[in-house]
């Protein structure tokens, strides 16, 4: 009888009898494979599309098994990475960390996370410069365990007037030239945060150029329509709480 595989790192299970004279390569092999689940580093480069991880069968190069995946790669579009849901031996159900390391200086390109085969088109949406702990079971939808960073995103009103925010955004906005549009996250979850602050570097700030922060037709302080951020230095934090109350002020600095 054949060797089978394992699920989730496809380790190779060798038959009683099986394999003679192979044993130590194939061990060899799959300590190999546990190393990288535990501790296992490697860059994967993303440019447009999807970008889909590999479990493959008995390999100690695969991808998919390294425990921190560093992104990398400068953005010609909107991006996804792709966890496999199944192995040869059934569900793939993989714990692992994800750092944004892409270009995105000149575009505003998401990079998504999701599983095979998850259903609902939710995605993981990995903020720039983030660093999150991601699980993914099966063909359920990836989900952030935590964000370890948040995300910083550079604004420059002179090249950028319009950001759709992804939950775990700090938005940093230099509004000397124009006013910026903010779009906030339209399917967000309880608990969501997005931190919009002027760091305009001359007097030239929201108080002259204004932010208009727009909640993608859902609630904002129970109301409806966008909310002007207009007050030199200011920074507030947007919290979503649910669908009657929205966004909601969870802090508002201008000091």
């Amino acid at each position: 009888m054949a060797s089978t595989y394992s699920t989730d790192l496809s380790l190779e299970l060798v038959t009683t009898g099986e394999k003679a004279g192979l044993w130590g390569t194939i061990q060899n092999t799959n300590l190999k494979l546990l190393q990288t689940a535990a501790s296992g580093y490697t860059t994967v480069t993303l440019s447009s599309g999807t970008t889909t991880l590999s479990l493959a069968d008995g390999s100690d190069s695969a991808n998919g098994k390294h425990l921190y995946l560093k992104l990398t790669g400068t953005l010609s579009g909107n991006s996804a990475l792709e966890m496999p849901a199944t192995t040869t031996g059934g569900n793939a159900n993989r714990v692992f960390f994800v750092e944004d390391a892409t270009d995105r200086t000149s575009s505003n390109y998401t990079v998504q996370i999701f599983t095979t085969g998850q259903s609902g088109g939710t995605y993981v949406n990995l903020p720039t410069g983030a660093k999150a702990l991601i699980y993914s079971v099966g063909a359920t939808p990836a989900s952030y365990m935590s964000i370890m960073q948040p995300g910083v995103k550079e604004i420059d009103s002179a090249t950028v007037t319009a950001y759709t925010a992804v939950s775990g955004d700090v938005i940093l906005i230099r509004a000397a030239t124009a006013s910026v549009t903010v779009t906030l996250p339209a399917a967000p979850a309880m608990g969501d945060e997005v931190t919009i602050m002027d760091s305009s570097i001359t007097s030239v700030g929201f108080g002259t150029n204004q932010c208009v922060v727009n909640p993608n037709s859902l609630k904002l302080q129970r109301g409806a329509g966008n909310y002007n951020m207009n007050t030199d230095n200011q920074c507030i934090t947007w919290y979503y709480t649910n669908a009657t109350m929205g966004w909601q002020i969870k802090t508002n600095s201008t000091s």
